[in-house]
């Protein structure tokens, strides 16, 4: 069983999909305002899918329940690595990208998209995933279980194009760890587009101008 989402299409019969995670305490609403601001003249038909994360308690918030995609016990990485729950937030994403094949939109054609928590699964699922994909874009997130990824990363997507941005003042998810993704996916042969911005823990104008771009170039082929 899928999950619930929000929805929203750009023309009739979409050829391309944009399967986008939210961040810790938010939900598939958060960025629903995006579209407009993000969607380029002469683009193809998209359909952009924003899921809702599980509602599960929250260690380092003291326990409380709200919509995340893993739970985190501490301030440092290594105590993110909720494993499992980051592993069953894989498999709700595969659940999400067969759904848009079966809608009719190939596997290459799908991006994953994420910001935060959001980021870290997306780029969890998209290099572990079995069939191509059209790109994985993660801000202001990092990469969980990376010491895992060389032997359960897929040879579909060992090249797949990767959006990283980040705040160069981002109090949650310092960019020190998204230089540390960067680094670790050049290491292993991927070559990751790299964007930092003066901003905290946020997207901005610039970044998503960045991004109109980067997307040109996917949909272009």
């Amino acid at each position: 069983m899928t999950l619930p989402c929000v929805e929203a299409t750009t023309g009739d019969a979409p050829r391309w999909s944009i399967v986008w995670l939210h961040g810790l305490g938010a939900d598939g609403h958060d960025f629903e305002p995006i579209v407009p601001e993000l969607v380029a003249r002469g683009w193809p038909p998209i359909r952009f899918v924003f899921p809702h994360a599980p509602v599960r308690p929250v260690t380092v918030n003291g326990g409380v329940p709200m919509r995340a995609w893993y739970d985190i016990t501490g301030m440092q990485l290594e105590n993110k690595q909720d494993e499992p729950g980051i592993r069953a937030s894989i498999t709700q994403v595969e659940a999400l990208v067969a759904r848009e094949v079966e809608r009719g939109v190939p596997a290459a054609n799908v991006i994953l998209a994420g910001f935060s928590q959001g980021a870290a699964i997306v780029l969890s699922a998209g290099l572990r995933h079995a069939e191509r994909l059209g790109g994985i874009v993660a801000l202001s997130g990092y990469l969980p279980l990376h010491l895992k990824l060389p032997a359960e990363r897929a040879a579909a997507n060992a090249d797949v194009p990767v959006f990283i941005g980040h705040g160069s003042a981002d109090p949650v998810v310092p960019q020190a760890l998204g230089l540390m993704t960067r680094d670790l996916l050049r290491d292993l042969g991927y070559q990751p587009e790299w964007h930092s911005y003066p901003m905290a823990h946020q997207v901005c104008a610039e970044e998503i101008a960045d991004l109109r771009g980067w997307l040109t170039q996917r949909f272009a082929g």
